[in-house]
């Protein structure tokens, strides 16, 4: 059975084949639980805690970009999903600490709070993946053959 030819301009293996469907579809369960928390939350009490509910919505914006970019295969597309799911791994390493270093300035709960203990912290061991993904299935140039090395 032959491979699927990657898309034209495509650097590395396919990102959305194998596993690669596995994440396409966390990413985005996340992206709708993100943005469905994110709603509700900013059009029914964001008031509140503006700083949680924002960075709700932030966390949504990017688990959509992150999905959107590893559902393609794409040079432009792998640029976008190193930077989407890097900036999600800062995100919940810096909001997971803040949350727990001055809870005050957290009154409710956000995607990233506790690293992510709200969803079995998910959002914390997802990025991890993701950049492992991304690296797994980066372009391997082949090793030129040296005279020395055919002897």
């Amino acid at each position: 059975m032959a491979d699927t030819p990657k898309p034209t301009g495509s650097t590395g293996k396919p990102l959305n084949r194998g596993f690669g469907r596995v994440l396409v579809f966390v990413y985005g369960v996340f992206a709708l639980s993100a943005s469905a928390r994110a709603g509700v939350q900013i059009g029914t009490k964001f008031s509140e805690a503006p700083l949680a509910y924002s960075l709700s919505a932030l966390a949504a914006l990017v688990y959509i970009v992150a999905t959107v970019a590893l559902a393609r295969s794409s040079a432009t597309s792998r640029r976008v999903a190193w930077f989407a799911v890097g900036f999600e791994l800062l995100g919940v390493l810096a909001v997971g600490t803040a949350s727990l270093v001055d809870g005050k300035a957290f009154p409710d709960a956000t995607v990233w709070s506790d690293y992510g203990q709200g969803y079995g912290y998910v959002p914390l061991i997802l990025p991890f993946i993701g950049l492992f993904w991304l690296w797994r299935t980066k372009r391997h140039e082949p090793v030129a053959e040296t005279t020395a090395a055919k002897g």
